[in-house]
């Protein structure tokens, strides 16, 4: 890559719904496609493996003890991401192989909080493979939350790519302004705004962040449509039923550290958009306004960030005998 310059992808597709498998098959091939395009980093839609809960608010979703949510979670998370068992290992193969960056979106199965609850995980994996953070949404927001448990800060990372510092935020979270300035404290100045996708999300903000950090930001939606409803999964005559023609409608948008638009807001349809940034523009942007530099006062104000992996036990064995 030159110097000075990065050039990204936006992957904005929709998943192979609540199919894992069939999902991270589609994810491996718009890595390929992404690299044979010149693309550095790719970067998917929130929770798009294996896709967004969208049954929940059509089909009374905070019914409590109702056979038929019990029966859509379970398969659910029956269909979720479990890192420690390999599940992201072809896309792991696929970023190596092509030696590109990834940022995806992924249901999480969480081995150390006991595997049966799901996290809304951003995971970034590097040019070399590999799994670098694993960011669980910090809130759920509305009715996510029924479905979804709630993240901590490990994931608050930031990694070298090239000139630039890149970190992340799972949708609504990207609202949140303490996550966002633990993001900037490391150095940030590409934030990768991840979501399930509609462009009423990405309008505003993506130009908001970019002028308030004067950093780069790309924001990569996913696309559900009726049709992506498989009749083979559980219950699926109501929810097509239930469901609208169009459920997300896209919305992947990049604006620069200005805050003016390298590319508006695309919908409606699949498509890998690439956009090259250049690192200068970052550097003439942070004259007038850096908020962690020249325009911070942290003798004033300073922010404590949590970054231990929490789980619900601690165990201080004595070493096993043979």
């Amino acid at each position: 890559m030159p110097d000075n310059k990065l050039t990204v992808g936006l992957a904005q597709i929709a998943p192979a719904w609540l199919n894992r498998a069939a999902t991270l098959d589609k994810v491996v091939a718009w890595i390929s496609d992404a690299a044979q395009q010149g693309c550095n980093l790719v970067a998917f839609g929130e929770a798009l493996v294996p896709g967004y809960p969208f049954w929940v608010e059509r089909t009374e979703g905070a019914a409590f003890e109702s056979d038929l949510q019990k029966s859509l979670f379970a398969h659910y998370v029956s269909q979720g991401v479990c890192i420690e068992d390999g599940d992201l290992d072809l896309v792991c193969e696929a970023a190596r192989s092509h030696g590109i960056a990834v940022y995806l979106g992924i249901m999480e199965r969480a081995a150390n909080r006991g595997g049966h609850s799901l996290y809304c995980s951003m995971v970034f994996i590097d040019a070399a493979g590999k799994i670098c953070s694993v960011h669980r949404k910090l809130m759920p927001t509305h009715e996510e939350r029924l479905v979804w448990a709630i993240g901590d800060g490990n994931g608050l990372r930031t990694h070298k790519l090239g000139p630039f510092t890149v970190g992340g935020l799972n949708c609504w979270e990207n609202w949140l302004p303490l996550p966002r300035a633990a993001l900037y404290a490391q150095g940030e100045d590409l934030h990768v705004a991840i979501w399930p996708g509609n462009r009423r999300n990405t309008e505003d903000i993506t130009r908001f962040i970019a002028r308030e950090s004067r950093s780069y930001v790309v924001s990569v939606s996913g696309l559900m449509r009726r049709e992506d409803i498989d009749p083979a999964l559980p219950h699926s005559d109501l929810l097509i039923e239930t469901a609208d023609d169009l459920m997300a409608n896209g919305g992947s948008c990049v604006a620069g550290p200005d805050g003016n638009w390298l590319l508006e807001p695309v919908t409606g349809e699949e498509g890998l958009s690439v956009v090259e940034i250049d690192h200068a523009r970052v550097l003439e942007e942070r004259h007038s306004l850096d908020v962690v530099g020249h325009y911070s006062r942290p003798d004033v104000t300073r922010l404590v960030v949590n970054r231990k992996r929490q789980t619900t036990a601690e165990f201080l064995d004595d070493p096993v005998a043979d």
